[in-house]
């Protein structure tokens, strides 16, 4: 059982993709109202050698020797990946030891207003940051940022790295109704993403309850008027549950491992990560196709949001 590895998972972006996790859970930049692994726990912009390089490589080695290659090496988890400051390092071996594999890095991307991070990026094949706000009241209102960041070096960084990589940046905007979805913040969302120029605009909302408990998901309906209202020519609407158990990586046994426990008591995604010895972000993409079919559903209690078997 790997520590820093998880997967692989089938990602609704990206495939069958080997999660590589430089953080502890939750080590980040933002403390998102949306985010379903839940509160911040470490809020911070300091960047540490949180994961030592030694031993995320050591596991790389042991997975290529053991398994076949997946679609993808993706840095993500529990946290902000580019945190990690040996995370440029990590790409580097990969790039020599599995060229072939496509890597990507999954980023909330205010970390990119420093150059050593932009650097550090540009032998990624895909880089996927974040951006929800173009002021600086909404950013705070649903990331929650660190008191360092500020939306303009945000914004600016993400543009910087634009000019600087040659590899494909698929921008997305997380919708949140009542938060970021009034026609003056959208239409400042819309120049903001046109300055950076990303290769695709990814349009999505909530899979299931995040960090607060008012917040809802967007409908269809509302995330066709904002597409249709951004008027982008690269922008796509990704929040539908995504058809998994097509792709190699979906196994029938998680997902029954998942039910049977659940059945027996009801668990938080941490719940299921410890009994059943998954990453969280593997425990939720499970989650994601079993409430997609209604066979299980979710309820905010004082721990924490709880999953059930539908009966």
């Amino acid at each position: 059982m790997y520590k820093h590895l998880f997967g692989p998972v089938p990602s609704r972006r990206l495939g069958m993709s080997l999660g590589v996790d430089m953080v502890p859970r939750k080590v980040c930049s933002l403390d998102c109202v949306y985010c379903e692994c839940f509160d911040t726990t470490k809020l911070t912009v300091d960047r540490m050698e949180y994961v030592l390089y030694e031993k995320v490589t050591w596991e790389l080695e042991h997975f290529f020797a053991n398994h076949p290659d997946p679609d993808f090496i993706t840095f993500s988890g529990s946290g902000e990946p580019t945190l990690n400051e040996r995370i440029g390092q990590v790409i580097d071996f990969i790039k020599v030891r599995k060229p072939e594999i496509s890597l990507a890095v999954l980023t909330n991307g205010t970390l990119l207003s420093k150059k050593s991070v932009r650097q550090e990026l540009l032998k990624a094949d895909v880089v996927l940051p974040s951006l929800d706000a173009a002021t600086e009241e909404t950013f705070r209102k649903i990331n929650r940022p660190h008191p360092d960041l500020n939306i303009g070096d945000y914004i600016n960084g993400i543009i910087a790295f634009r000019k600087e990589y040659r590899g494909d940046i698929w921008l997305e905007v997380m919708i949140i109704p009542g938060y970021n979805d009034s026609e003056k913040e959208l239409g400042l969302l819309r120049e903001s993403i046109k300055k950076i120029a990303p290769d695709r605009v990814q349009l999505n909302t909530l899979d299931r309850p995040g960090t607060v408990g008012d917040i809802r998901s967007a409908t269809r309906s509302e995330l066709e008027y904002i597409a249709d209202f951004m008027k982008l020519p690269n922008l796509e609407i990704i929040a539908a549950s995504p058809v998994r158990k097509n792709l190699q990586a979906y196994r029938q046994d998680t997902e029954s491992a998942i039910l049977e426990t659940i059945l027996r008591r009801p668990c938080t995604v941490e719940d299921l990560s410890m009994i059943l010895g998954l990453h969280p972000n593997e425990v939720n993409k499970y989650l994601d196709v079993l409430e997609s079919e209604k066979r299980v559903y979710s309820l905010r209690q004082d721990r924490g949001v709880f999953y059930r078997v539908n009966t």
